[in-house]
C-alpha cells in the first residue's frame, strides 16, 4: 500500500486549527518538498499531520514515498527492503533507488506539480546521499551524476530534515526491521552525519528540525519553518 493510500490518524481538530497557515498555505502550491531523516525520526507522523492541515486549508497535497509510489517502484521496493537480499551491493542499491525515483518523478511528481499541487516525498536523493553515500561509501559525485539523469533535474524546492540522535531513533524502530533498518547503530550514525553535512553545505535548501522533541513540538517547528520559507 502506498503512502498516499495509508489511513491517516489526524490529531485533535482543535490542534490542526491552532497550526494556522491560512494566510500563507497557498504559497506551497506547485512546490516540491522532500522529507528526510534517519529511520525512527518520526517523519510519518509529521507527514500525516501536514496532510490533515492541508485538507483543512484546502491545499492540494500529493504524498509519495521512496522507494515506491508507483506500481514499478513498489516492486523495486520489495527487492530493496527484503532481508533475504543481504548480498546486494551498495552500487546496486543506489541504482535501484534511482530507478524507482525516476519512475516516481515522471509518473507522479511532475504531473502533480503541473496541476498546482504541493508534492511531499517521503525520502528523495538526500536519502541516497546519506545511506549509500556517507554510510555506504559511494562518492557523492557518482550519486549526484546518476540522480541528475534519473530525476531530469527536478530537485526538491526544499528538503526538510528531521534530525534525531541515533540512540533515540533506534529505540523508536519496530523490532521487525527491514534490510536497511537492520544495518546497525554505527551505520545509522554515519547516515545521520551524512544528512547533517548536506544541510551544512546547503543551508538555504534545508529546514532542519529537532526531531528528538515531542510530536507536538516537532510539528510546531515544522510549521514555523515552512511559514518562514514560504514567505521569504
Amino acid at each position: 500500500m502506498s503512502l498516499a493510500e495509508r489511513p491517516v490518524t489526524a490529531p485533535d481538530p482543535r490542534y490542526i486549527a491552532a497550526m494556522g497557515g491560512a494566510e500563507w498555505s497557498d504559497r506551497l502550491r506547485g512546490r516540491f518538498l522532500a522529507f528526510e531523516g534517519p529511520d525512527g525520526s518520526g517523519k510519518s507522523t509529521q507527514i500525516a499531520r501536514l496532510q490533515a492541515w492541508a485538507q483543512e486549508r484546502g491545499l492540494p497535497l500529493t504524498l509519495v514515498r521512496e522507494p515506491g509510489g508507483t506500481a514499478v517502484g513498489e516492486r523495486i521496493r520489495q527487492i530493496l527492503l527484503d532481508p533475504i537480499h543481504g548480498e546486494m551491493t551498495v552500487r546496486c542499491e543506489m541504482l535501484l533507488y534511482m530507478a524507482s525515483r525516476s519512475q516516481l518523478v515522471e509518473e507522479r511528481v511532475k504531473p502533480a506539480l503541473a496541476q498546482g499541487s504541493c508534492v511531499i516525498s517521503d525520502r528523495f536523493v538526500g536519502s541516497t546521499l546519506a545511506y549509500q553515500g556517507a554510510a555506504g561509501g559511494m562518492s557523492e559525485a557518482e550519486i549526484r551524476a546518476v540522480a541528475q539523469v534519473a530525476i531530469g533535474g527536478r530537485w526538491p524546492d526544499l528538503t526538510v530534515l528531521f534530525d534525531v540522535d541515533t540512540d533515540t531513533a533506534m529505540q523508536r524502530l519496530s523490532p521487525l526491521l527491514d534490510r536497511m533498518e537492520g544495518k546497525g547503530a554505527a551505520f545509522h550514525r554515519r547516515v545521520r552525519e551524512g544528512y547533517l553535512e548536506q544541510a551544512r553545505r546547503d543551508p538555504r535548501g534545508h529546514l532542519v528540525i529537532d526531531a528528538s522533541r515531542s510530536p507536538d513540538e516537532v510539528t510546531t517547528q515544522l510549521m514555523q519553518g515552512l511559514q518562514a520559507w514560504a514567505t521569504a
